[in-house]
C-alpha cells in the first residue's frame, strides 16, 4: 500500500508542465473520494441503486 507521500509524488508526476495549484488539488481531491469509496465498498458501506430509487421516491412524497 502506497504512503500519502508517494500518492502525491505520483500524482504530481502524472500532471502537465502547465498544470495549476487547482489541477493539482483536484486530482488529489478525486484521488481520496475514490479511495474512500473503495473502502466503503470493501466494508459493505454501500447503497444499491434500487434501495436509493426507493428512499428518493419516498422522500418526495
Amino acid at each position: 500500500m502506497q504512503t500519502v507521500k508517494q500518492i502525491v509524488h505520483d500524482i504530481a508526476d502524472r500532471l502537465p508542465e502547465q498544470a495549476t495549484f487547482d489541477d493539482a488539488m483536484y486530482a488529489l481531491y478525486v484521488r481520496q473520494k475514490l479511495e474512500r469509496s473503495l473502502q466503503a465498498a470493501e466494508t459493505g458501506k454501500v447503497t444499491s441503486q434500487e434501495e436509493m430509487e426507493k428512499q428518493f421516491l419516498n422522500d418526495a412524497r
